[in-house]
């Protein structure tokens, strides 16, 4: 089970790009690659995904235990060549004072030895004292190596590597010298994802041409050799289910922010999932019940207003009570109309408001919610007593012109939502909310969605019938159950 932690000194070393170039070149030396990601973040998963050819695995303090940290890596790493865990920001930073959910504590949960990726930009001796204040401040931590990155020729590098080598002993596995042509666009939310930007696939193979060029993968295998194997147990407990019940996604160049384990919770739960793309499809399938997770619409807003088919399909199916959970971009998609830059486009008109962009975040970070009992998947066994649930957001939209009297399906306690107070719109039987939801030990959210889409199928055996159960008739058959 050979694994290492790639992370750097401050954010924006490079640390990403470095990680999709390593995952792609040890890829194409013949390794099969297994690739993690610290946080909630989905666009880096992306490329990484791509790069390894293996779905990314997000790893996080907020919504996992670190019980299910370290299951979810060692089940996931299990028969990979070689593991990656990429962290966030840097290698020391993290939410609480004591650093207890640290990259560092991550990598030393998972006993992986740190790669250390520096920007050297503009620095030559100093970089001594850096590397050598990065191993005294946790000699638990064990960092390996570095690499250089964004380093400005030959000589930069001999410079860097005399000096390294004179005042800390630590090994340079690789310098990554500047070169534009590697650097991912980014905008607002970060890098531009993989399922968006054009020419994705060649960028990768560049990295990975760079990497093999320029970092020593020998030597970086042999480092994550040196990691002990953990014990491979299942986050999950029960056997996955027959599919019964068929739940569109959308999954296209503006929608693409699902979580892999989320996926595959649906799948066990058993949904069969049917992709749909937004902007070339024209009706809804068959199906039972709809998802739409987040992305990226306000970059799309002229091609989801012309496939007017869809909208119109989607808009209707909703309000004859198909069960839908919408996340984000997906709220977003199923407003009144979206509004960015001065201009308005026409959305599915599901949800009665309309979106407007702004320059700054409306909401970012961790969140922390509280059903309040109206939600169409709250269970009916919770004895009343509400739960509290750690998500994620992320988003520079605000909902506009909300009617008085809707139905939220959660109380912020901590973080923005719709309003500062609620999130998780309640339209019919859609569910629609700013954060982003995470199938964790703490929330099991798609087993919940899966046992209510298969409810309303009950209640209404034919899918493609022009209504379908309300909420409280899909309740109603479960207490026939």
């Amino acid at each position: 089970m050979a694994h290492l932690f790639i992370s750097a000194a401050h954010k924006s070393s490079g640390k990403t790009t470095l990680s999709i170039g390593l995952a792609a070149a040890l890829r194409a030396a013949g390794n099969a690659v297994q690739t993690f990601k610290k946080g909630p973040d989905y666009i880096d998963p992306l490329w990484l995904t791509a790069a390894s050819g293996r779905d990314c695995l997000n790893l996080d303090y907020f919504t996992m235990t670190e019980k299910e940290i370290v299951a979810t890596f060692a089940r996931h790493a299990y028969g990979a060549d070689i593991s990656i865990i990429e962290g966030n920001r840097g290698l020391y930073d993290g939410l609480d004072l004591d650093g207890s959910n640290s990259n560092a504590a991550l990598a030393t949960l998972l006993e992986a030895p740190v790669v250390l990726v520096i920007d050297t930009r503009g620095m030559t001796r100093g970089i001594a004292p850096l590397i050598l204040g990065y191993q005294a401040f946790d000699p638990s931590v064990d960092i390996a190596g570095v690499i250089l990155n964004k380093v400005g020729g030959a000589r930069h590098e001999r410079k860097l590597r005399a000096i390294i080598k004179h005042y800390t002993g630590i090994p340079v596995l690789g310098a990554m010298h500047r070169n534009k042509n590697l650097e991912i666009s980014e905008r607002h939310l970060g890098l531009i994802p993989s399922n968006e930007a054009k020419g994705a696939a060649a960028k990768i193979e560049a990295l990975a041409a760079a990497v093999a060029d320029q970092v020593d993968l020998q030597r970086i295998s042999e480092i994550a050799a040196t990691a002990p194997s953990l014990t491979v147990e299942s986050v999950v407990g029960s056997r996955p289910r027959k599919k019964d019940v068929r739940i569109a996604i959308a999954r296209d160049s503006a929608f693409g922010f699902y979580y892999a384990g989320d996926l595959d919770a649906l799948a066990r739960a058993g949904a069969e999932l049917v992709p749909i793309d937004t902007m070339a499809d024209y009706r809804l399938p068959a199906v039972d019940g709809l998802f739409i997770g987040g992305g990226f619409p306000e970059t799309h807003m002229r091609e989801l207003e012309a496939n007017g088919a869809l909208r119109d399909d989607i808009r209707m199916a909703i309000e004859g009570g198909l069960p839908t959970y919408a996340e984000c971009g997906g709220l977003i998609y199923l407003a009144r109309r979206l509004t960015w830059n001065g201009i308005t486009y026409d959305m599915a008109g599901a949800i009665p408001a309309d979106v407007v962009m702004h320059e700054k975040p409306q909401g970012l970070g961790y969140v922390r919610l509280r059903e309040t009992g109206l939600g169409p998947w709250t269970p009916v066994d919770a004895g009343g007593l509400p739960r509290d649930i750690p998500a994620h957001e992320f988003h520079y939209s605000s909902l506009e012109n909300l009617p008085s009297g809707v139905g939220f399906a959660y109380e912020v306690l901590r973080g923005h939502g719709i309003d500062g107070r609620n999130d998780g719109l309640i339209v019919n039987n859609l569910l629609a909310s700013y954060s982003h939801l995470r199938d964790a030990e703490g929330n099991r959210w798609a087993g919940r969605f899966v046992d209510f889409v298969r409810r309303c199928k009950s209640a209404k055996t034919r899918t493609t019938a022009p209504t379908r159960p309300t909420a409280k008739q899909c309740e109603a058959e479960l207490k026939k159950t």
